[in-house]
């Protein structure tokens, strides 16, 4: 995503808050409609529909192709289209994600969110708690994350359990350091003097909420009890 530009002077501590409380509850009500169509696709049946008749991959390029557009048209945006974007990729991603039910144990998926939870809590405090620059690992973490999905990718037709794991640990990691890394990146925009604060917040609640969600799906993939 497309960095905002720093500046010199100082927001005070109350404002950087009050962005900040906007900011995770945008990302909350993401998180949340995404669990909530999440589960209706997959109770109402509409999972194995989609599945079936070929539209859950047309599903998984429209939820591309908004992420990519965000990224992408972010400053040219409303604050309002932003918004828009934001809660319709959470919405998208409740439908491919609904498959999981399929694969995984409830009570798997259970323990996997509300410790994926505890563990982003602890470290997107880490981030806003920093005051060294850590820009620097921005880009180590998306060179391992390139890196880590081009062997997914070559791991589909492999079929190499080991390197599986392997990767779900390296990529889980990455997505951790992202976690601290996004929460220093938006307190240092909401330090800076110039900034709109609903894009802002939006802004933030998108980089944190695809953290959380990736984080979540691999401690999944690693702990998680399949379905017999």
């Amino acid at each position: 995503m497309q960095e905002f530009d720093e500046y010199n002077e100082v927001k005070s501590g109350s404002d950087i808050k009050n962005v900040l409380a906007k900011t995770f509850l945008w990302m909350f009500l993401g998180v949340l409609g995404t669990a909530i169509v999440s589960v209706f696709t997959y109770t109402t049946g509409l999972a194995e529909s989609f599945v079936f008749n070929g539209t859950y991959g047309l599903i998984c390029i429209a939820e591309l192709a908004v992420v990519l557009i965000f990224s992408l048209l972010f400053r040219k945006l409303s604050p309002t289209a932003v918004t828009i974007l934001f809660f319709g990729y959470a919405m998208i991603s409740g439908v491919t994600l609904s498959t999981i039910f399929y694969i995984y144990d409830v009570s798997s998926i259970v323990i996997a969110l509300f410790g994926s939870a505890g563990i982003f809590g602890v470290l997107a405090y880490a981030g806003y708690k920093t005051d060294k620059d850590i820009s620097s690992i921005g880009n180590i973490l998306m060179i391992g994350l390139i890196i880590g999905l081009v062997l997914s990718i070559i791991n589909i037709f492999m079929g190499n359990t080991m390197l599986e794991i392997a990767l779900n640990w390296g990529i889980l990691a990455i997505f951790l350091g992202f976690t601290v890394y996004d929460m220093n990146k938006i307190k240092m925009i909401l330090s800076s003097d110039e900034y709109d604060e609903d894009k802002v917040a939006i802004y933030g609640a998108m980089e944190l909420y695809l953290d959380f969600i990736n984080i979540f799906l691999r401690i999944l993939a690693i702990f998680g009890k399949s379905k017999d």
